[in-house]
Protein backbone atom coordinates (compact mmCIF):
# COMPACT_ATOMS: atom_id res chain seq x y z
CA UNK A 1 0.00 0.00 0.00
CA UNK A 2 1.50 3.32 -0.98
CA UNK A 3 2.32 5.72 1.82
CA UNK A 4 0.02 8.38 0.39
CA UNK A 5 -2.90 5.90 0.53
CA UNK A 6 -2.10 5.09 4.14
CA UNK A 7 -1.98 8.76 5.03
CA UNK A 8 -5.20 9.60 3.21
CA UNK A 9 -7.13 6.69 4.78
CA UNK A 10 -6.27 7.86 8.29
CA UNK A 11 -8.39 10.98 7.83
CA UNK A 12 -7.48 13.73 10.21
CA UNK A 13 -4.22 12.20 11.37
CA UNK A 14 -1.35 14.40 10.21
CA UNK A 15 1.06 12.70 7.82
CA UNK A 16 3.95 13.42 10.17
CA UNK A 17 2.42 11.08 12.78
CA UNK A 18 2.42 8.13 10.40
CA UNK A 19 5.76 6.32 10.76
CA UNK A 20 7.81 5.27 7.80
CA UNK A 21 7.67 1.54 7.16
CA UNK A 22 11.25 1.13 8.37
CA UNK A 23 10.56 2.93 11.66
CA UNK A 24 7.21 1.19 12.03
CA UNK A 25 8.69 -2.27 11.60
CA UNK A 26 11.56 -1.46 13.99
CA UNK A 27 9.12 -0.20 16.63
CA UNK A 28 7.04 -3.37 16.34
CA UNK A 29 10.14 -5.45 17.01
CA UNK A 30 11.25 -3.31 19.92
CA UNK A 31 10.24 -3.38 23.56
CA UNK A 32 10.28 0.40 23.87
CA UNK A 33 7.47 2.92 24.27
CA UNK A 34 6.94 3.16 20.52
CA UNK A 35 5.79 -0.45 20.27
CA UNK A 36 2.26 0.20 21.55
CA UNK A 37 1.72 3.04 19.09
CA UNK A 38 3.14 0.93 16.25
CA UNK A 39 0.86 -1.97 17.21
CA UNK A 40 -2.15 0.34 17.23
CA UNK A 41 -1.20 1.58 13.77
CA UNK A 42 -0.88 -2.04 12.61
CA UNK A 43 -4.31 -2.90 13.98
CA UNK A 44 -5.82 0.13 12.25
CA UNK A 45 -4.35 -0.96 8.92
CA UNK A 46 -5.59 -4.53 9.33
CA UNK A 47 -9.04 -3.36 10.38
CA UNK A 48 -9.34 -1.43 7.12
CA UNK A 49 -8.24 -4.57 5.25
CA UNK A 50 -10.76 -6.72 7.12
CA UNK A 51 -13.61 -4.29 6.47
CA UNK A 52 -12.69 -4.21 2.79
CA UNK A 53 -12.81 -8.02 2.61
CA UNK A 54 -16.11 -8.18 4.51
CA UNK A 55 -17.62 -5.70 2.09
CA UNK A 56 -16.34 -7.70 -0.88
CA UNK A 57 -17.77 -10.96 0.44
CA UNK A 58 -20.93 -9.71 2.15
CA UNK A 59 -23.08 -11.38 -0.51
CA UNK A 60 -22.34 -14.76 1.08
CA UNK A 61 -23.89 -13.56 4.37
CA UNK A 62 -27.02 -11.65 3.30
CA UNK A 63 -28.81 -12.41 6.57
CA UNK A 64 -26.29 -10.57 8.77
CA UNK A 65 -26.71 -6.97 9.83
CA UNK A 66 -24.09 -4.30 9.26
CA UNK A 67 -23.15 -4.53 12.94
CA UNK A 68 -22.65 -8.29 12.76
CA UNK A 69 -20.54 -7.94 9.64
CA UNK A 70 -18.38 -5.30 11.31
CA UNK A 71 -17.97 -7.58 14.32
CA UNK A 72 -16.46 -10.18 12.00
CA UNK A 73 -14.08 -7.55 10.64
CA UNK A 74 -13.01 -6.39 14.10
CA UNK A 75 -12.39 -9.96 15.30
CA UNK A 76 -10.48 -10.81 12.13
CA UNK A 77 -8.32 -7.69 12.44
CA UNK A 78 -7.49 -8.46 16.05
CA UNK A 79 -6.52 -12.04 15.25
CA UNK A 80 -4.52 -10.92 12.22
CA UNK A 81 -2.66 -8.37 14.35
CA UNK A 82 -1.66 -11.10 16.79
CA UNK A 83 -0.52 -13.30 13.89
CA UNK A 84 1.59 -10.55 12.34
CA UNK A 85 3.26 -9.69 15.65
CA UNK A 86 3.98 -13.36 16.25
CA UNK A 87 5.53 -13.78 12.80
CA UNK A 88 7.57 -10.60 12.43
CA UNK A 89 10.70 -12.69 11.93
CA UNK A 90 9.11 -14.19 8.81
CA UNK A 91 9.11 -10.84 7.03
CA UNK A 92 11.90 -10.89 4.44
CA UNK A 93 11.45 -7.46 2.90
CA UNK A 94 10.43 -8.85 -0.50
CA UNK A 95 7.45 -6.46 -0.47
CA UNK A 96 6.35 -3.48 1.61
CA UNK A 97 5.72 -4.47 5.21
CA UNK A 98 2.19 -3.04 5.03
CA UNK A 99 1.46 -5.20 1.96
CA UNK A 100 2.80 -8.29 3.72
CA UNK A 101 0.77 -7.59 6.86
CA UNK A 102 -2.38 -6.66 4.91
CA UNK A 103 -2.62 -10.20 3.55
CA UNK A 104 -2.96 -11.63 7.05
CA UNK A 105 -6.17 -9.67 7.53
CA UNK A 106 -7.57 -10.65 4.15
CA UNK A 107 -6.95 -14.34 4.83
CA UNK A 108 -8.28 -14.25 8.39
CA UNK A 109 -11.42 -12.42 7.27
CA UNK A 110 -12.05 -14.82 4.40
CA UNK A 111 -11.74 -17.79 6.75
CA UNK A 112 -14.14 -16.29 9.28
CA UNK A 113 -16.70 -15.46 6.60
CA UNK A 114 -16.57 -18.97 5.15
CA UNK A 115 -16.99 -20.48 8.60
CA UNK A 116 -19.91 -18.17 9.38
CA UNK A 117 -21.58 -18.98 6.05
CA UNK A 118 -21.31 -22.71 6.76
CA UNK A 119 -22.00 -22.51 10.51
CA UNK A 120 -25.66 -23.52 10.33
CA UNK A 121 -25.27 -25.92 7.42
CA UNK A 122 -25.17 -29.62 8.11
CA UNK A 123 -22.11 -31.37 6.72
CA UNK A 124 -22.89 -34.89 5.61
CA UNK A 125 -19.51 -36.56 5.31
CA UNK A 126 -20.28 -39.72 3.38
CA UNK A 127 -17.12 -41.60 2.35
CA UNK A 128 -19.21 -43.55 -0.18
CA UNK A 129 -20.36 -40.42 -2.00
CA UNK A 130 -17.81 -41.26 -4.71
CA UNK A 131 -20.62 -43.24 -6.31
CA UNK A 132 -22.04 -39.88 -7.45
CA UNK A 133 -19.36 -39.96 -10.12
CA UNK A 134 -21.51 -42.48 -11.96
CA UNK A 135 -23.76 -39.66 -13.13
CA UNK A 136 -21.00 -37.23 -14.12
CA UNK A 137 -20.73 -37.08 -17.87
CA UNK A 138 -23.39 -39.70 -18.34
CA UNK A 139 -25.53 -39.35 -21.42
CA UNK A 140 -25.94 -40.51 -24.99
CA UNK A 141 -22.94 -38.46 -26.14
CA UNK A 142 -20.56 -39.80 -23.51
CA UNK A 143 -17.64 -41.51 -25.22
CA UNK A 144 -16.52 -44.98 -24.31
CA UNK A 145 -13.12 -43.54 -23.33
CA UNK A 146 -14.72 -41.04 -21.00
CA UNK A 147 -16.86 -43.71 -19.38
CA UNK A 148 -13.84 -45.94 -18.91
CA UNK A 149 -11.85 -43.11 -17.30
CA UNK A 150 -14.69 -42.37 -14.87
CA UNK A 151 -14.90 -46.05 -14.02
CA UNK A 152 -11.17 -46.09 -13.31
CA UNK A 153 -11.51 -43.02 -11.07
CA UNK A 154 -14.36 -44.64 -9.14
CA UNK A 155 -12.33 -47.82 -8.77
CA UNK A 156 -9.34 -45.87 -7.46
CA UNK A 157 -11.41 -43.90 -4.98
CA UNK A 158 -13.02 -47.07 -3.67
CA UNK A 159 -9.99 -49.35 -3.48
CA UNK A 160 -6.83 -47.22 -3.44
CA UNK A 161 -7.65 -44.44 -1.01
CA UNK A 162 -7.91 -44.88 2.74
CA UNK A 163 -11.33 -44.17 4.29
CA UNK A 164 -10.03 -40.85 5.65
CA UNK A 165 -8.54 -39.83 2.30
CA UNK A 166 -11.78 -40.75 0.58
CA UNK A 167 -13.88 -38.77 3.06
CA UNK A 168 -11.74 -35.63 2.83
CA UNK A 169 -11.25 -35.72 -0.94
CA UNK A 170 -14.96 -36.16 -1.60
CA UNK A 171 -15.89 -33.41 0.86
CA UNK A 172 -13.49 -30.94 -0.73
CA UNK A 173 -13.55 -31.94 -4.41
CA UNK A 174 -17.17 -33.06 -4.90
CA UNK A 175 -19.15 -31.42 -2.12
CA UNK A 176 -17.27 -28.11 -2.28
CA UNK A 177 -16.79 -27.80 1.47
CA UNK A 178 -14.12 -25.16 2.27
CA UNK A 179 -11.10 -26.87 3.74
CA UNK A 180 -10.97 -24.62 6.80
CA UNK A 181 -14.63 -25.37 7.53
CA UNK A 182 -13.95 -29.09 7.15
CA UNK A 183 -10.93 -28.85 9.43
CA UNK A 184 -13.04 -27.23 12.13
CA UNK A 185 -15.75 -29.89 11.90
CA UNK A 186 -13.23 -32.75 11.94
CA UNK A 187 -11.17 -31.29 14.77
CA UNK A 188 -8.15 -31.08 12.47
CA UNK A 189 -6.26 -28.23 10.80
CA UNK A 190 -5.82 -26.87 7.30
CA UNK A 191 -2.29 -28.16 6.83
CA UNK A 192 -3.21 -31.70 7.81
CA UNK A 193 -6.17 -31.75 5.44
CA UNK A 194 -4.15 -30.21 2.61
CA UNK A 195 -1.67 -33.06 3.04
CA UNK A 196 -4.51 -35.59 3.06
CA UNK A 197 -5.90 -34.19 -0.20
CA UNK A 198 -2.42 -34.08 -1.75
CA UNK A 199 -1.69 -37.68 -0.78
CA UNK A 200 -5.10 -38.83 -2.01
CA UNK A 201 -4.63 -37.17 -5.40
CA UNK A 202 -1.12 -38.56 -5.71
CA UNK A 203 -2.30 -42.12 -5.03
CA UNK A 204 -5.26 -41.71 -7.36
CA UNK A 205 -3.02 -40.35 -10.12
CA UNK A 206 -0.62 -43.26 -9.74
CA UNK A 207 -3.57 -45.66 -9.99
CA UNK A 208 -4.84 -43.99 -13.17
CA UNK A 209 -1.39 -43.89 -14.76
CA UNK A 210 -0.97 -47.59 -14.04
CA UNK A 211 -4.32 -48.16 -15.76
CA UNK A 212 -3.03 -46.35 -18.85
CA UNK A 213 -4.70 -42.93 -18.39
CA UNK A 214 -1.57 -40.86 -17.71
CA UNK A 215 -1.84 -38.82 -20.92
CA UNK A 216 -5.43 -37.79 -20.14
CA UNK A 217 -4.65 -36.33 -16.73
CA UNK A 218 -3.96 -32.60 -16.22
Amino acid sequence: MAARDTNRSMGSVAPATVPSETVWYADLRSSGPGRDEASAHLHELLLRAARFEVSRRRGSLPHLSAGELDEIAVEAASEATVSVLRRLDDFRGESRFSTWAYKFALLETAVRIRRRAWRDRELTLDPDAWSALESIGAGPDTSAERSALLAAIRDGIEHILTPHQREVLIAVALDGIPIDVLAERLGSNRNALYKTVHDARRRLRAHLEAAGYGEELP
